[in-house]
């Protein structure tokens, strides 16, 4: 059994507005959660596709009725993999995200299609879908109901964080900011690589999925 959210929403501000406080939402006010971001992997296609695999470290605050199932010592912070694909050509940003560790306890799968809205001008459609699912035997329908819950809060205060940097960047041209955010993430790519090694190690007896990029 598996809890399914989704959620369709419209950002009133153009594409790539959007696409640039995408990749410069954190550090931000109703994201404190999010310790670090960094960049694994990252490549322009052919086609002109920019993929990006990024590992994220967030605190994970539990309700005392999930302590028992975690032994003492046990990290709190939750490794996160997000990867994501800016189409230019089609005007979408795509993302996928899953957690790495405690997922005995809960997998939380998220999917985001950010598209140029067609009927609307200087309006983003998003389209956010989730899956939300335990193994914990004999608990694991409460544990999906507090999931949903949770994710219902997160994601909201999301939008917050993704709306804040948009105010920051209001007035600033659309196009160079996409282009700049592009060519710095480039650049700041090989620097964070180094530190991303070191995390993927600690990381290594960790089951990962295979690559998506979906």
């Amino acid at each position: 059994m598996v809890k399914y959210f989704c959620h369709n929403t419209d950002i009133r501000s153009t594409w790539d507005h959007v696409v640039s406080a995408f990749w410069q939402r954190y550090p931000n006010p109703f994201s404190t959660h999010v310790l670090t971001e960094d960049v694994v992997y990252r490549e322009v296609t052919a086609d002109q596709k920019l993929l990006s695999r990024r590992l994220l470290t967030k605190t994970n605050r539990l309700p005392r009725w999930a302590e028992r199932f975690f032994p003492a010592g046990i990290s709190r912070c939750v490794y996160i993999i997000e990867d994501s694909i800016v189409d230019p050509v089609n005007r979408s940003l795509t993302t996928y995200t899953w957690n790495l560790n405690h997922t005995t306890l809960m997998s939380v799968e998220e999917r985001c299609v950010f598209h140029e809205s067609r009927e609307q001008t200087a309006t983003t459609q998003l389209k956010r879908e989730a899956w939300i699912s335990s193994s914990i035997y004999g608990f694991s329908r409460p544990v999906q109901e507090f999931g949903l819950a949770r994710f219902k809060s997160n994601q909201g205060k999301a939008m917050k964080g993704l709306e804040y940097t948009l105010a920051n960047l209001q007035g600033e041209a659309p196009q160079r900011l996409l282009r700049d955010t592009v060519k710095d993430a480039s650049e700041k790519a090989k620097e964070a690589a180094i530190v991303a090694t070191m995390k993927a190690t600690t990381l290594a007896a960790v089951p990962q999925k295979p690559q998506q990029f979906v």
